[in-house]
């Protein structure tokens, strides 16, 4: 199994930072370029069960991971998901005096034998540097909100 972990000291409150990963408009404003998120159903939603669906935009391929909201209470979302990956993405907000840490820990199995290998190879530093890229995006949006 992977795990990557990283966490950003941001200077706003927990509520502010939360809205910033479940708000769909503010979460476009810090996510990598290349990915798109929709919901499954009807509306946007980060409560328990609701499903989302991501989509890595590269030409022709558009692989997608199909994650539910497994776990849910205030400053905490943690998203399970399957596709070419299966694992857990795990966002939370910790209040501090200075404001809030903000914990992405994103823990990842890839079945196949061929995708993973091609993930080790190409991708996986890539995807490490491409998170912490996006806590500071994210840091930035929450802190000009807060």
């Amino acid at each position: 199994m992977g795990v990557f972990e990283q966490s950003i000291l941001i200077r706003a409150s927990a509520t502010t930072v939360e809205r910033c990963i479940c708000d769909r408009t503010l979460m476009h404003q810090w996510l990598n370029p290349a990915l798109r998120c929709e919901p499954m159903g009807d509306t946007w939603s980060t409560e328990l069960n609701s499903q989302t669906r991501f989509i890595i935009q590269i030409p022709l391929l558009q692989p997608s991971l199909i994650s539910t909201v497994v776990e849910r209470r205030p400053g905490l979302v943690v998203w399970a998901f399957t596709g070419f990956f299966t694992g857990k993405d795990r966002w939370e907000c910790i209040p501090e005096a200075t404001g809030t840490r903000l914990l992405n820990r994103f823990a990842f199995e890839i079945p196949n034998p061929l995708v993973a290998f091609g993930f080790n190879q190409f991708a996986a530093n890539w995807t490490k540097q491409d998170m912490e890229a996006q806590l500071k995006r994210l840091r930035q949006v929450a802190e000009r909100l807060g």
